[in-house]
């Protein structure tokens, strides 16, 4: 079962128009699009982890079968985990375009970008903010 919590890859990049406002009715409805579909994928995947653990849970006589299912069940669902806070993330993230806050950075104020957004629709910072604050994170060793 192969663990996504990449990226959804799978839109069509927004045509940009010279003469468009930023973060107009398009560009909303785009990146929700883009949200939701990457939810649904994502509660798809929940879904097949819970009926997979249901399916392949076995009491194991032999020890070392039993731990080796144990730690498949426990990757699968550490995986599981990060996708849940990954949705919730995503929630956020509609959230803010029906709030009309998304596609600001929380940091500055300033537009993050569509090319940004579509490589990471639920980023809230600017480049320039993020890269600060990942620098800031490392040189306190967090």
């Amino acid at each position: 079962m192969p663990a996504n919590d990449s990226q959804f890859t799978h839109f069509e990049p927004y045509d940009l128009d010279t003469g468009e406002e930023y973060m107009c009715e398009a560009h909303r409805e785009h990146f929700k699009h883009i949200l939701n579909a990457w939810k649904r994928q994502l509660m798809e995947e929940v879904d097949s982890t819970i009926h997979h653990l249901q399916e392949e849970a076995s009491n194991f006589a032999d020890p070392s079968d039993r731990a080796s299912q144990e730690e498949e069940f426990s990757l699968e669902l550490r995986t599981r985990d990060r996708e849940r806070k990954l949705i919730r993330k995503i929630d956020e993230a509609i959230e803010r375009i029906d709030d009309d806050e998304y596609g600001f950075c929380d940091a500055c104020g300033i537009e993050i970008g569509i090319r940004r957004l579509e490589a990471r629709p639920t980023a809230t910072m600017c480049i320039d903010c993020k890269t600060l604050a990942e620098i800031k994170e490392k040189q306190l060793g967090g």
